[in-house]
C-alpha cells in the first residue's frame, strides 16, 4: 500500500514526499473553520461554521435560517427626472425618521445631466439602481447549512445529516462550493462499492479509518492518505496468507502473532488488529522498520470489514458536475421553474462573488415575502419599475393624473394637484413637526424648481413657490443662481449619445388602445434645443418600431420664452397635434406657444382628443 502525506498548512494543500518500505507518504491537509460571515446587498448573516473536524474543534454543526433584511424600497419612475430622484431620497429620509425603520431610496433608470448636477452639488450619494422589484432569492427565508470539508468520511457526513435532520449536505473549500452529497448519494455509494481497492481509489485519509472504526493508532501517521492497496481479512494460516497479501494492502486480523508478523513481512501498508488484542513490542518495532501502520480497534473483524467503506471521503462521491445551483439575485419565478424540472430536494445558493450562502428548497418558496415598495412621482404601470405587480405596494405619493397601477389590497395613496411631488413631501415633514436637514431641503427645492421650470410652468401653485423658497432658506442656496446652473447642466448634452438624450426624460402612456411616448427637455438656451432636435429626431423613428408605440412626441421647451417645439413621429401624429392644439404642423414638428408642462398641458390635450 502506498500512502501520501501532505503538510497541513493554513488550510492549503502542500505536498511533502517521504520514501519508505511502504511506499510514498503524503500528509493530508487539516482544515479548520471558525465563524464564516456572509453579507449580500444589505443582508448580513453571521453563522458559526463547523468544518470536517467538528469533534476535534469541539463545536457542533448547526443549520440556521437566513432571514431577509427588512427594508422598504422608495423608488420613482423609469427614465427618472430630478423630482423622481430627489423625492425618493427625501421621502425615504422622512419615513426613516418617523418610523425608525429602514427605508432605502432607489432609482429605476439612469440619471439625467440635471439630476447628476444637483446630487453632486449637494454632496448626495446617487441612489442604487433597481431594475426589477420582483421577489428574488435574497428576499426569502432560506436555510444556511454550514459546508463541510470534502475529506470527511461518509460515516461522519451521515451522522451530520441525521443529527440535523437534513437531506443534502454542502461541501465547501473556504467560501466556495465544491459539490453536494445527499442521503441517497451516501446510501448509493455504500451499496455500490464492491472493489476491494476502493479506499485507495477514493484517496481515503488514515484518520477517517481510525475515526470510523473507533480505533487507536499504535504505529504510523494519522495524517497520511491511502493511495494504493486493497482491503482484506487475514482468515487463513500464515502460509496461505503469503499468497494473497500484496504490498501496501490493508489487512484486518485478530490476535495471532504469526498472522501479524506475516502481514508485516509481506509489506502490508496497514494492519488493523481487532477486538482490542494486545500487540507485542516486537510487532510494533518491526512495523516501524517496515513502514507499516498499526491500528487497534475494539470491533470484531466482521464489523470492521463492514465499516471500512464508510471511512471513504465524501469528496470522492459528491455531485460536482452539472450541479444545479442558484444566485441570491435570481428571481423566485425562475427558481420555481428550474425546481419543477428537477427532483432534487435542496439547491445551493451562491452570492454574486460565487460564495456559498445556503440551501433553498421548494418549501421556502411557499410563504415567501415580497419586496415592499413605495412609489413616488408616478402611479402608472407603464412608467413603474419592472416587477411592480409582484411587489407589495405600500404607498404612492404623486401629483399626476390617476394611472393604471393596481394593488391586491388597500394602500396609502396621497395625490395632490401640485406642481411637484417634493411639495407634498415637505407638507408631510411639517405635518409631523420635522424640519428636513440641509441636504434634503436642497434636494426637495431642486425638485420643485425643475418640475415647475422655476415657477414658470402652469402646474406651479403658490404653495410650490412658497415651499421652494422655504427649502432654499434651509439649504442656504440662491434660487435664481441654483436654477440657472441646474437647467444649464441639464441642457448641456453635447457629449451625450442619441439614446442618452432620448431617455433623459421620456415616459410611455396608453389611452383608447393607443400607445404613445412623450419626452421633454427644457433649456434656457434656444440654440442648444436646436442642436438637440437634429440629434434625436432620427433616433425617434428607430425607437417607434422597437418600443411598439403608435406615436412618439418630444417637447423641446424654451424656459425663457415659455414655448415648446414638439417634434414627432408616427402615423396621425400631425393630425392629433392639429386637433388638440389648433396648430399647423410640418412633417416633423410644431410650435406650441405657452405650452411648457407635459403633465398639465400636453398630455391632457392629447388624451382628450384621443377620447373624442
Amino acid at each position: 500500500m502506498a500512502v501520501r502525506k501532505a503538510a497541513a498548512k493554513a488550510g492549503k494543500m502542500a505536498s511533502a514526499k517521504k520514501t519508505a518500505n511502504a511506499g510514498v507518504v503524503k500528509k493530508s491537509a487539516v482544515k479548520k473553520s471558525g465563524a464564516d460571515k456572509n453579507a449580500e446587498n444589505g443582508k448580513e448573516m453571521s453563522a458559526k461554521v463547523n468544518s470536517a473536524l467538528a469533534d476535534e474543534l469541539g463545536e457542533e454543526l448547526k443549520t440556521t435560517l437566513v432571514e431577509p433584511a427588512e427594508k422598504v424600497i422608495v423608488i420613482g419612475h423609469k427614465n427618472p427626472d430630478t423630482d423622481s430622484i430627489c423625492s425618493a431620497i427625501g421621502y425615504a429620509n422622512f419615513k426613516s425618521q418617523v418610523t425608525g425603520k429602514r427605508y432605502v431610496p432607489y432609482r429605476a433608470g439612469e440619471l439625467n445631466s440635471e439630476t447628476e448636477y444637483v446630487l453632486k452639488r449637494l454632496g448626495v450619494e446617487v441612489p442604487q439602481y433597481m431594475e426589477n422589484v420582483a421577489t428574488q432569492l435574497r428576499d426569502i427565508e432560506y436555510r444556511y447549512t454550514p459546508g463541510v470539508d470534502p475529506s470527511i468520511s461518509l460515516k461522519k457526513a451521515w451522522n451530520i445529516l441525521n443529527d440535523e435532520s437534513l437531506y443534502t449536505l454542502p461541501i465547501t473549500e473556504g467560501k466556495k462550493l465544491k459539490g453536494i452529497i445527499t442521503v441517497g448519494g451516501i446510501a448509493h455509494s455504500y451499496m455500490e462499492s464492491f472493489d476491494s481497492d476502493i479506499l485507495a481509489q477514493a484517496e481515503t485519509p488514515v484518520k477517517n479509518v481510525i475515526e470510523t472504526i473507533d480505533g487507536k493508532l499504535i504505529v504510523g501517521d494519522a495524517e497520511a492518505v491511502i493511495t494504493k492497496g486493497k482491503v482484506l481479512i487475514a482468515a487463513a494460516n500464515p502460509d496461505l496468507m503469503e499468497d494473497y497479501i500484496k504490498e501496501n494492502d490493508i489487512v484486518i486480523l485478530g490476535n495471532r502473532y504469526e498472522s501479524q508478523l506475516c502481514a508485516i513481512e509481506m509489506s502490508a501498508g496497514i494492519i488493523i488488529v481487532c477486538e482490542g488484542a494486545k500487540i507485542s513490542m516486537t510487532i510494533k518495532t518491526l512495523a516501524k522498520e517496515k513502514g507499516c501502520m498499526i491500528i487497534s480497534t475494539p470491533y470484531d473483524t466482521y464489523t470492521v470489514a463492514r465499516l471500512m467503506n464508510q471511512s471513504m471521503p465524501i469528496g470522492h462521491f459528491m455531485v460536482r458536475e452539472e450541479l444545479i445551483k442558484f444566485k441570491t439575485g435570481d428571481f423566485v419565478d425562475y427558481a420555481r421553474e428550474i425546481m419543477a424540472q428537477n427532483r432534487n430536494r435542496d439547491f445551493p445558493i451562491e452570492n454574486h462573488l460565487g460564495e456559498y450562502c445556503g440551501m433553498v428548497s421548494r418549501r421556502n418558496l411557499l410563504n415567501m415575502r415580497r419586496k415592499k415598495v413605495i412609489l413616488v412621482d408616478h402611479n402608472e404601470k407603464t412608467q413603474a419599475v419592472d416587477g411592480i405587480e409582484d411587489a407589495e405596494l405600500l404607498e404612492i405619493i404623486d401629483h399626476h393624473r390617476l394611472g393604471t397601477v393596481t394593488t391586491l389590497g388597500p394602500v396609502y395613496f396621497r395625490n395632490e394637484p401640485l406642481g411637484c411631488t417634493a411639495t407634498i413631501i415637505l407638507k408631510m415633514y411639517k405635518e409631523n413637526c420635522i424640519v428636513p436637514d440641509k441636504k434634503t431641503a436642497g434636494l426637495l427645492c431642486a425638485a420643485i424648481l425643475s418640475d415647475t421650470l422655476m415657477f414658470r410652468s402652469p402646474t406651479c401653485t403658490p404653495l410650490d413657490e412658497a415651499s421652494a423658497k422655504e427649502l432654499a432658506e434651509i439649504a442656504g442656496i440662491n434660487i435664481l443662481e441654483f436654477a440657472e446652473a441646474m437647467f444649464t447642466a441639464g441642457s448641456n448634452l453635447g457629449n451625450k449619445s442619441q439614446e442618452e438624450i432620448f431617455y433623459q426624460d421620456f415616459k410611455k402612456y396608453s389611452s383608447e388602445n393607443m400607445n404613445f411616448g412623450v419626452g421633454q427637455i427644457s433649456s434656457l438656451n434656444k440654440i442648444e434645443l436646436d442642436e438637440i432636435k437634429k440629434k434625436i429626431l432620427p433616433y425617434m423613428q428607430k425607437k417607434l418600431k422597437e418600443r411598439e408605440l403608435d406615436m412618439i412626441f418630444y417637447l423641446l421647451t424654451d424656459i425663457i420664452n415659455e414655448t415648446s417645439e414638439v417634434i414627432f413621429v408616427g402615423d396621425n401624429a400631425a393630425n392629433l397635434l392639429k386637433n388638440a392644439f389648433g396648430v399647423e404642423a410640418d412633417e416633423e414638428s410644431a410650435i406650441l406657444k405657452g405650452i411648457v408642462s407635459r403633465k398639465k398641458q400636453f398630455i391632457p390635450a392629447l388624451v382628450g382628443q384621443l377620447q373624442q
